[in-house]
């Protein structure tokens, strides 16, 4: 099975339960917390919690922290992924072109073998061909972006942009927000400079 085939059927079996789809709506008008939408939906928050997870996995929601508190949204780039998917349900994928991509730097990571192959199936030559619609591939992305960064360096908002854009343009505005809300950018208030986390507190 092709990638794109297999995403689509995560995709589609996320959106088939009627709450999930409820809360993809709400989440599309405004940021809410889990109580706020256990209220709205009329549904436990364990249960909210659940159904979150499962449209965070699909690359749907994103998560950002604000202390103790999390707030979620529409990540609009996975819905647009999905909606692109749709269009062209009916057609069988292209048969890929041959293409010789230069993947040494992936072998030379010290990652496990699960985690190299994600960067094999959505990179080519250095540089991100799309984003995976599963939470626990999207982190592996975001933990090899992280390795484009200096340590005990501050950024500013614009070579933060740069960087991610050298290896991905379309949608480096929301991977630097995903880079900072899973906990892998640190941000000062206001936004005036980014650095990597230190050793020790990045996520696991």
């Amino acid at each position: 099975m092709d990638i794109q085939t297999e995403e689509l059927l995560t995709l589609l079996k996320v959106l088939s339960d009627e709450s999930r789809l409820s809360l993809l709506r709400l989440l599309n008008q405004d940021e809410y917390n889990v109580g706020s939408l256990a209220e709205r939906v009329n549904l436990s928050e364990p249960t909210v919690s659940h159904h979150l997870s499962r449209l965070r996995e699909a690359g749907l929601v994103t998560l950002r922290m604000a202390g103790n508190q999390r707030f979620y949204r529409l990540n609009e780039s996975g819905l647009a992924y999905f909606k692109d998917l749709i269009t062209r349900i009916e057609q069988f994928p292209p048969e890929p072109e041959p293409v010789i991509s230069d993947d040494r730097w992936i072998d030379e990571l010290d990652w496990p073998e699960e985690d190299l192959k994600v960067l094999r199936g959505h990179t080519q030559s250095g540089k991100l061909t799309h984003l995976p619609t599963r939470q626990k591939k999207q982190l592996v992305v975001l933990r090899w972006l992280t390795t484009l960064f200096q340590s005990d360096t501050f950024y500013t908002e614009v070579e933060v942009n740069d960087i991610i854009k050298a290896v991905y343009e379309e949608d480096y505005v929301g991977l630097r927000r995903d880079l900072i809300d899973m906990g892998y950018l640190r941000r000062e208030r206001g936004g005036g400079k980014y650095w990597l986390t230190p050793a020790g507190d990045e996520p696991t």
